[in-house]
């Protein structure tokens, strides 16, 4: 009995030895630790400012990195649309971003805003960037609807439409009208339905005109 007794102490300490190395080895040691901080997604931002940003320490138990807090801090750039950030064991930290693109140019006054498809202003220049489409609006503001009913539109268009784009004028949020590069205008309307004015647009573009009146997509006008 006493022997059995001493076995199962034993046992007992070696088990609790053992997950005591694996909890120190996993939380607290740096055998575990983040070697290499992976960044995929980026092509404008170096990838060193973003282990920057993201702010993990080489050897840091990779168990114990704060996913959320790094993500966040990732989100907290400009440049940065979203960022994902996961442990790919046994040491690297992998950081997935998508970087904000630039997507129209609006006039402010003596400075035009480059904006993204989302309204965040990416930068302030003199002169706007000559292949960017141009967001023209009465009050440029993200609490603006004239301006949320353009950034609508902007994000419906297909590509092939939006690389034609030459401009974007938003009277009203119910009176959009595009103009395009090769001098065709497009009726748009109100905001509403703009992945499936997107669609007919694009069909009816194939068709000879100067004029493309999409504000209702069941019946389409082409003059």
């Amino acid at each position: 009995m006493r022997r059995a007794v001493r076995r199962s102490a034993l046992a007992t300490l070696l088990t609790g030895g053992v997950v005591g190395v694996a909890t120190w080895v996993v939380f607290f040691s740096p055998v575990l630790g983040v070697r290499e901080v992976e960044i995929t997604g980026n092509s404008r931002i170096p990838a060193e400012q973003l282990r920057q940003a993201a702010g993990v320490r080489t050897g840091t138990p990779l168990a114990t990195v704060d996913l959320a807090g790094v993500e966040g801090r990732l989100r907290a750039m400009r440049a940065i649309e979203s960022a994902t950030v996961d442990r790919g064991w046994p040491g690297t930290l992998r950081i997935s971003v998508v970087e904000r693109v630039p997507a129209a140019a609006v006039p402010m006054g003596g400075t035009t805003a480059v904006i993204d498809r989302y309204g965040v202003v990416l930068q302030q220049v003199t002169v706007a960037p000559p292949r960017l489409p141009v967001l023209r609006v009465q009050r440029a503001a993200v609490d603006d609807p004239a301006t949320r009913a353009g950034l609508t539109v902007l994000r419906a268009l297909p590509e092939s439409v939006l690389q034609r784009l030459r401009e974007l004028r938003v009277s009203s949020p119910r009176s959009i009208t595009l103009k395009l590069t090769d001098g065709r205008t497009v009726v748009w309307g109100d905001a509403g339905r703009s992945a499936q004015k997107g669609r007919v647009l694009l069909a009816a573009l194939a068709k000879p005109g100067t004029s493309y009146d999409v504000s209702s997509p069941q019946v389409v006008t082409v003059k």
